[in-house]
């Protein structure tokens, strides 16, 4: 069978006992359950918990009639890619699509979007309607010639209140969203509640390329030549102009990372990001390691075991990388922080002092591969007869020194939640003088904060205005990139070796 396997046509095989009737190579699948099948033995073959699932055990179905038994009882393919995962609270990241083009899309920054960029959160506690808050608004987007704002309201679609069942998880929130146009529902923030307004806005969804690279500047004051880039997602392509934007922070004394609101994506653009900060002196040293299940792992480790780690780059391709040869740097964090940007400060943290300002992370230290329907589960010699593919959790990522135990995610060195009454403007700074000193300030609190570090004065100094507004902390449900599965951390592709192997 071509996932337990042909992996076994290798000598390491004798190790292990994996291996499944031979016939299941040679007898295709009907034409009906193609995609269940494709399903079954990816998941077979590269499935993190594979050993933790009775039904994907390599001697669970002895011929591939008995799996086509077992395949029928699933109409959907995505009800047996369900039932094929550990429990959700485990495995919160898996997904599977219908469109393996809108996926691939998806992973470097294309989506059919408005352009509005958003946080979910319950109204309160114990209430299960929810709300929406603009975070920020993607450039030459619908919503940028609709006068949308960072922190606006929205509290229901077309009319209809968002919800999210805490119990029973049923929701509306998420089919309301994925229509291509809605009007939202406006809301003002009136002392700590939620209040509906009677003003609406309808947006459409064009397929947009999002820049990652929202903000790039450089701040000067006392001494201080303050880097501050806020980065959106690691998306390859835009491997080039982070290094460009790199170029342009050359000789800064220290730099704000602000990763409030990046939700991940490839761990290869996370390692040219962390090589950006460090510069030469980690050249070749390991940012990170992947940990495969284990007949993954022990491919790699008698086969090829540098597959397994991620190191320290000088160049992009050909050209060179533009570091910044820092000892420190600032990361700003929020909830929705997640899979890749946790591993640049969990990565960075053997090599420099990593300042993290914020909130918790989402706790996401596990990646993904992408898995189409053909000989290999790599891209080439794909199955014309359907366009799904999977994105499954396949590894565990620790740092040089094995740490990566961050499930419920990574504690901020300096806390801060973001407030709805209190959000400030992103990248916002002025000089000022207070108690008869130049004061570098923001009106954004998190950046604030990162000043205040920075250069030595008291936190809060430019804040204690504000603390007589009544606020409204988020309960945290979602944003608009973890709602389409783009919270994710993958590899572009399986290591050569491997596919090889698998021929």
């Amino acid at each position: 069978m071509k996932t337990s396997f042909k992996v076994t046509l290798l000598l390491f095989i004798a190790f292990f006992t994996f291996q499944s009737c031979e016939d299941m190579d040679d007898v295709p699948p009907p034409a009906d359950l193609e995609v269940n099948d494709f399903i079954w033995k990816g998941l077979n073959l590269y499935y993190l918990w594979q050993a933790d699932v009775p039904n994907l055990a390599d001697k669970r179905f002895a011929y591939q009639t008995a799996l086509n038994n077992f395949l029928k009882g699933y109409a959907k393919p995505e009800d047996l890619f369900d039932a094929l995962r550990v429990d959700s609270k485990i495995d919160r990241f898996s997904w599977i699509v219908s469109d393996y083009l809108e996926l691939e899309g998806q992973l470097q920054g294309t989506t059919k979007n408005n352009g509005m960029d958003f946080g979910l959160s319950y109204k309160s506690p114990n209430s299960n309607d929810i709300f929406g808050f603009v975070r920020y608004i993607i450039p030459n987007s619908d919503a940028s010639t609709k006068g949308i704002k960072r922190g606006l309201i929205f509290y229901a679609i077309n009319g209809i209140q968002l919800f999210n069942n805490r119990v029973t998880r049923e929701n509306n929130y998420k089919n309301l969203l994925s229509s291509n146009t809605y009007t939202l529902n406006l809301a003002d923030y009136d002392n700590g509640k939620i209040t509906p307004n009677g003003k609406s806005v309808t947006l459409t969804k064009t397929v947009l390329n999002e820049n990652p690279i929202l903000i790039n500047k450089i701040i000067e004051t006392d001494g201080h030549k303050i880097g501050y880039l806020m980065y959106n997602g690691f998306y390859p392509n835009y491997d080039t102009q982070l290094n460009d934007a790199f170029a342009s922070l050359k000789g800064v004394t220290d730099l704000v990372l602000d990763l409030r609101y990046n939700s991940g994506g490839s761990i290869l653009s996370a390692t040219r990001l962390a090589s950006m900060i460090t510069g030469e002196s980690t050249t070749g040293k390991v940012f990170s390691k992947e940990r495969w299940n284990g007949k993954i792992n022990a491919y790699f480790e008698s086969e090829d075991p540098d597959a397994l780690k991620n190191l320290f780059v000088d160049k992009i391709g050909s050209a060179p990388i533009n570091s910044l040869n820092l000892d420190k740097v600032y990361i700003l964090t929020t909830q929705s922080t997640a899979s890749a940007s946790e591993l640049i400060i969990n990565g960075l943290k053997p090599y420099i002092n990593v300042v993290q300002i914020g909130d918790i992370t989402t706790g996401k230290n596990v990646g993904s591969i992408t898995i189409y329907d053909s000989p290999t589960f790599g891209k080439e010699n794909r199955n014309p007869n359907h366009r799904y593919a999977m994105q499954p959790i396949v590894l565990k990522i620790v740092n040089a020194n094995d740490s990566g135990d961050y499930f419920n995610g990574l504690i901020p060195t300096y806390s801060l939640k973001e407030n709805l009454a209190n959000l400030g403007e992103l990248g916002s700074y002025e000089t000022k003088m207070i108690n008869n000193n130049e004061t570098l300030i923001s009106n954004d609190p998190l950046l604030d904060l990162a000043f205040a570090k920075i250069t030595g004065r008291p936190a809060g100094t430019t804040t204690k205005k504000k603390e007589n507004i009544p606020l409204l902390q988020f309960n945290y449900l979602g944003d608009s990139k973890s709602i389409i599965g783009q919270n994710q951390m993958y590899i572009e592709e399986v290591p050569v070796g491997l596919l090889k192997a698998l021929e």
